[in-house]
């Protein structure tokens, strides 16, 4: 009995098996997916002894590179069965809408653009920060709800990235595409302009929109009334000297989509070689920098320093 078992367990492997060489190259596709994404968090994770020739990351790749491929050859019966598992949850899915072929595919090209950034973001602990300066003033200048404001908004939003917007993949990010629109449009258009000498002036969105001038906190203002405007959840930062916006993007995994997004759809040449930088709050939100400084959102930082902020989430 106990020989019938085995001979039968024995038939039942050899089926489920794939025939060779497909058994070895499935493993070794498996093998990349692996390794490469593991590679880059031990990379970035380890201190860099800035060598002329890089020996220790590629002794560190081969390393994982083998550990991975002995480990999937130990479990290459199970892993074909999990293959052929999850190739057909992901079938029913692309047949629902829900989970497809697709969406693996983009999660996958977002996650390694995102993990080749070391944006190095700070977290906010937002109960620890400073009262907002001239909070209820400022609150009022974001008259969002404007008619001159809200038709500026919907006028950037039709003047810019209308036909990425028809992207399969990307209907989940259309409000961001949208805030990205109106970034676009003010920072192609705004022009610094001092206050007057002793008088911190602050106008309302409204009023900026007649000439697109103003200085940081006009320019923030702006920024968050059209943000505001297509859905949008702003917030204004407040350093030494210098108030910025950023928008809300969600958690990790919208991060993921929204910076291959951004520095390989929409904002190629503005975003090229540079770093994609954001701050996380207490709650593991993420926020994206839209000061004007920067000409790709989630451009550099002007300053560091943190000493207050205002979120407009109502």
């Amino acid at each position: 009995m106990s020989k019938f078992s085995k001979e039968n367990i024995s038939k039942y492997k050899e089926k489920l098996s794939l025939p060779k060489p497909w058994d070895s190259v499935v493993i070794f596709l498996l093998n990349i997916l692996l390794t490469i994404p593991t590679f880059i968090i031990v990379h970035q994770n380890l201190i860099n002894p800035n060598l002329s020739f890089p020996i220790d990351r590629i002794l560190i790749f081969v390393v994982i590179l083998v550990g991975f491929q002995l480990l999937l050859r130990a479990l290459k019966t199970i892993i074909v069965i999990c293959i052929f598992v999850y190739i057909f949850i992901l079938f029913i899915g692309t047949i629902f809408g829900e989970y497809s072929f697709y969406r693996v595919y983009d999660d996958y090209r977002s996650m390694m653009y995102t993990m080749g950034e070391n944006p190095y973001p700070q977290d906010i602990i937002v109960s620890k920060l400073l009262p907002f300066p001239n909070k209820s003033k400022v609150i009022r200048a974001i008259n969002y709800s404007n008619p001159k404001v809200r038709n500026f908004a919907l006028s950037a939003t039709t003047k810019h990235f209308q036909d990425i917007k028809k992207i399969k993949g990307y209907h989940n990010y259309r409000t961001a595409i949208q805030c990205f629109a109106v970034f676009k449009e003010i920072k192609t258009r705004w022009n610094y302009v001092n206050d007057p000498q002793g008088n911190n002036y602050i106008a309302t969105a409204s009023e900026s929109l007649q000439h697109f001038s103003g200085d940081c906190d006009d320019h923030a203002i702006l920024m968050a009334a059209g943000v505001k405007a297509v859905g949008g959840i702003p917030r204004l930062i407040h350093t030494n000297a210098h108030i910025y916006p950023e928008m809300l993007i969600g958690t990790k995994r919208d991060l993921q989509n929204v910076n291959f997004l951004i520095r390989k759809v929409l904002f190629v040449e503005e975003s090229k070689g540079q770093q994609l930088h954001y701050h996380i709050d207490e709650r593991g939100q993420i926020w994206l920098n839209l000061d004007y400084t920067a000409y790709y959102p989630g451009g550099k930082f002007m300053s560091e320093e943190i000493l207050g902020e205002l979120t407009l989430n109502d």
